[in-house]
């Protein structure tokens, strides 16, 4: 093995991190120290507005950390009021988001905006019934934007992914204008029918738990239809030009 190949290899499981069991917790609360109008509530973990918008809908998302800044770099007026982070790539739990739920309902109810994977959809699901029991109004917009699992007789239908930052950002705004929770869930679902995604990987992420890579690539292929956990694609491509590989992108027979 060549000194470059080794230096290669070794550089793709190098991160700043202390204890992999420890990177969720210390990751909030860096980003709480970096931004004080985050806060964290350690158990069980989420975070929050510091200061409380009084008097309007509030607007709730989360998933597996590892998609930084989604969704806790979106708190803040004019979007999230919570955001509830799983491990690495994993859902986070119900417990979790009743905690976060409760934290930020000031009356006008709570908007979840949940991303099409089978976790994050149960959770939040039972999350919503426990609150509910307990009083508090919540509606829920499902995010569904990737074609590439948008395969005829799927049960599971598309994976939700980036089109979770226009839902929060849209609603986030209309909420903060007083918009109220039934209307939110109306925009929030226009909003996620009008957003479609697909994704290129040129190399496959490397879980920082494991330090192994989910699939192999060669060295002239790119990975279509990636998911945000590291899934494997629908196909590979060979690696090409941007103009290319966006044509082949947008070829909806593909």
């Amino acid at each position: 093995m060549d000194h470059d190949g080794q230096a290669e290899r070794t550089v793709t499981r190098r991160y700043f991190l202390n204890e992999p069991d420890d990177f969720v917790i210390e990751a909030a609360e860096g980003l709480a120290l970096a931004h004080p109008g985050i806060a964290v509530e350690r158990e069980p973990l989420y975070l929050y507005r510091a200061t409380p918008a009084g008097g309007k809908v509030a607007l709730l998302s989360g998933g597996g950390t590892g998609h930084e800044p989604l969704h806790a770099g979106f708190i803040g007026p004019g979007m999230l009021d919570a955001a509830v982070p799983g491990s690495v790539f994993a859902s986070p739990t119900a417990i979790q988001i009743a905690a976060a739920t409760r934290r930020v309902d000031t009356g006008a109810g709570v908007l979840h905006i949940v991303k099409n994977y089978t976790g994050d959809v149960l959770n939040f699901a039972i999350a919503a019934e426990i609150c509910a029991d307990e009083g508090i109004r919540v509606e829920r917009v499902l995010v569904d934007d990737d074609v590439a699992t948008d395969i005829a007789g799927s049960r599971v239908g598309r994976r939700g992914t980036a089109a979770a930052l226009v839902v929060e950002k849209i609603c986030g705004a209309a909420a903060q204008a007083g918009t109220g929770l039934s209307e939110l869930k109306r925009l929030g679902h226009e909003v996620t029918d009008k957003c479609r995604s697909i994704a290129l990987a040129l190399d496959a992420c490397t879980h920082p738990g494991t330090g192994r890579k989910s699939f192999e690539l060669g060295p002239d292929e790119v990975e279509f239809g990636v998911g945000i956990h590291g899934e494997r694609g629908r196909s590979r491509m060979p690696f090409a030009t941007a103009n290319e590989m966006l044509a082949n992108l947008l070829e909806p027979e593909r």
